[in-house]
């Protein structure tokens, strides 16, 4: 293809770019740039268009590719402007703080002695998030009022999200009221239609992170919708599924957590690649979903998947071992969690501040309590209760309220408790938290005077215990191959089918509750089990004849994260100069999490590790296999047909979800 050709591809995407047409557009640009050289604006415009589509390693490398042309040419002016799109991407899907300090200092020096332009207005709006992330609030407000006076200049996107960044940092500063009233100011450039798409995303999603984290429910559950809204329409890059995990929070607050879950499972595909470190966000959401609908195996799964992901799971995961029963590991893990916090850069969580610290210790005070150290649980209430004050969110200020109760039951204060149990169902009533409501009132009760004593009622926990000693030993639920045929026993009921394929899917799923197995996985453990008869796999889920379109990271995407591996190593080098010790640890878990990637896309002896088609193949395959199964099951044992029918969840990645009511033991 001529040059002549690739200009006319590149008009073609561009026309579409205009429209909204995310998917074609990209499509025509990746073709452009196949077979033409593609300028510095015209490489921008395929990062802009690769982040709308979904593609947001090529959003980078785009971006990666303009600074070097750029640097090239001479015109230090694109090249700092380049580097700045790559460190705010990096900032906005990664949280991979490392690369992104190495990209600013490029782009500083790029822009020294020149004039205001849009790469001085995003470069102070990504410095702002830098320090509000690590904590120093009057450099966040500083560069943010930076980032406003240039964006006002030459660049109303920068100046939006700069103006959420200084209310994030006042309201931290504990300037609530002035920081809620500059979230309505920042608020306004979503309506005003003055943004383009990628913008109107990013400031969404920063909206209704900061004040989900600030616990202003009311005010995030606003902009959700009005998130939702524009998503439906207008959605890029990753702010559908951002719009989803808030959504879910939202969801579980107000009780409806079946309808939460199917959110957040939904939330976790579409971001799946999007985030790096941060997916450990909605996993974490999951694990909270699963804990207050009592699937204990399952929430914690996805506590110990958000871990692995970098994450930090407290206090999701001590609540788990809690409702277990283990109150000693409980206390051991929510003392570490607050005595060493983890360094975890998030947009999506407060900073290293006592806001962090208040979810732990909601937690601490219960675990204590069930502990019997009623003064390290009085010490943790009183902290939150200071904490809530300074904060001004009901929902805080409701959880100190249950809290200090708590302490107060445990102690024999039954008037104290009444009436900080009492404040905590009005206050949760205001918020709209049935399960909270709940939950209060169940201590309210257990804090009435018996038979005209002021003597406390034994303190129980609102979550489920199961205990060898109190609950009766659980029949477990069979699925078990037994040669050509398989025996099924279900609540009692027994039948018996012979084999099937979607059998062996189901009876992983079963035994892994919870857990999102990738069709592919499901494939090949079927196919590496003992032989089925002959004839029994379909041709096209054969390894042989299933074909792809690409590995899973190509070699494009290993060579990004090898270079996000030399800009780490770099920056551990100058923070290893400078002594500073925690930046270092934070460059070093980011190196772990990066080579975790890496190891997770190559196979054995260095393969590459395919996906696309294949997946696309062995979905349909799959699903078809496992609906055929439990048609079959359904027929031998209605009921269980039915358990199946609302339990398993079939697509990309297939999961068992089951119902809390209905023991998730199964013998195999």
């Amino acid at each position: 293809m001529n040059d002549v050709a690739g200009t006319g591809l590149v008009e073609q995407g561009r026309d579409a770019a205009s429209i909204g047409d995310w998917p074609r557009a990209f499509g025509l640009l990746v073709r452009a740039d196949q077979h033409t050289r593609l300028t510095i604006e015209e490489l921008g415009l395929l990062g802009e268009v690769a982040y709308a589509a979904g593609h947001l390693d090529v959003t980078i490398e785009a971006w990666e590719r303009a600074h070097a042309e750029a640097v090239r040419a001479g015109d230090s002016l694109a090249a700092a402007s380049a580097a700045t799109r790559v460190a705010l991407h990096l900032l906005m899907d990664t949280a991979l703080m490392a690369p992104i300090r190495g990209w600013v200092k490029r782009a500083e020096r790029l822009l020294e002695g020149s004039e205001t332009s849009p790469a001085h207005a995003w470069l102070a709006l990504i410095k702002s998030y830098d320090h509000l992330m690590r904590g120093d609030m009057h450099g966040a407000q500083e560069w943010a009022l930076g980032a406003i006076a240039a964006g006002s200049i030459c660049n109303p996107a920068a100046a939006a999200l700069g103006r959420v960044a200084e209310a994030h940092a006042v309201i931290l500063r504990g300037e609530v009221c002035k920081g809620l009233g500059l979230v309505d100011e920042a608020g306004v450039a979503t309506l005003s239609g003055e943004l383009d798409a990628v913008s109107t995303g990013m400031l969404y999603c920063e909206l209704v992170c900061m004040l989900q984290g600030l616990g202003q429910h009311d005010l995030a559950e606003e902009w959700t919708e009005a998130m939702e809204r524009w998503s439906r329409t207008s959605a890029i890059g990753s702010a559908h599924g951002r719009c989803r995990v808030h959504r879910a929070e939202i969801l579980r607050l107000r009780g409806a957590t079946a309808e939460a879950e199917q959110e957040i499972l939904a939330a976790c595909a579409e971001l799946r690649p999007y985030l790096r470190r941060e997916f450990g966000w909605p996993l974490s959401e999951l694990g909270r979903i699963r804990l207050q609908l009592g699937n204990l195996p399952g929430a914690e799964k996805a506590f110990l998947a958000a871990r692995e992901a970098g994450w930090d799971p407290e206090p999701g995961l001590a609540r788990v071992r809690l409702a277990q029963g283990d109150v000693a590991l409980a206390a051991a893990s929510v003392r570490d969690a607050l005595d060493h916090p983890q360094a975890v850069p998030s947009k999506e969580l407060p900073p290293s501040t006592d806001l962090r610290r208040a979810p732990l210790l909601a937690a601490r005070v219960e675990i204590e309590v069930a502990e019997g150290d009623l003064a390290a649980a009085r010490d943790a209430a009183d902290e939150l209760a200071a904490v809530a004050a300074s904060f001004q969110s009901r929902a805080m200020i409701a959880g100190a309220a249950m809290a200090d109760g708590q302490v107060r039951l445990a102690t024999g204060d039954l008037t104290g408790a009444r009436q900080a149990f009492g404040t905590a169902v009005q206050l949760w009533g205001v918020v709209g938290a049935p399960h909270e409501v709940a939950l209060a009132r169940v201590r309210l009760a257990q804090a009435q005077p018996k038979a005209g004593t002021d003597v406390p009622t034994l303190v129980t926990r609102p979550w489920p215990v199961r205990t060898a000693k109190v609950d009766a030993p659980m029949t477990p639920n069979v699925l078990r191959r037994q040669g050509d045929y398989w025996a099924l026993s279900f609540q009692d009921h027994t039948a018996a089918l012979r084999d099937l394929k979607g059998l062996h899917y189901l009876s992983r799923l079963l035994t892994h509750p919870g857990r999102e197995l990738h069709v592919l996985d499901l494939v090949a453990g079927e196919t590496t089990q003992a032989a089925t008869p002959r004839g029994s796999l379909d041709p096209d889920l054969k390894s042989s004849g299933w074909g792809d379109s690409g590995v899973l990271l190509d070699t494009q995407a290993k060579d990004a994260y090898r270079r996000r591996l030399a800009e780490i190593d770099e920056d551990i080098d100058d923070a290893r100069l400078l002594s500073d010790s925690g930046r270092v640890a934070q460059a070093e878990a980011e190196r772990d999490f990066l080579i975790r990637e890496l190891s997770r896309a190559v196979g054995l002896s260095g393969r590459s590790r395919r996906a696309g088609s294949a997946s696309e193949r062995a979905r349909v395959g799959v699903t078809r296999a496992i609906r055929y199964a439990m048609s079959r099951i359904r027929q031998q044992d209605p009921s269980f047909g039915e358990h199946l029918d609302r339990a398993v969840r079939t697509g990309t990645y297939c999961v068992y979800l089951p119902d809390s009511r209905i023991p998730a033991i199964w013998t195999t």
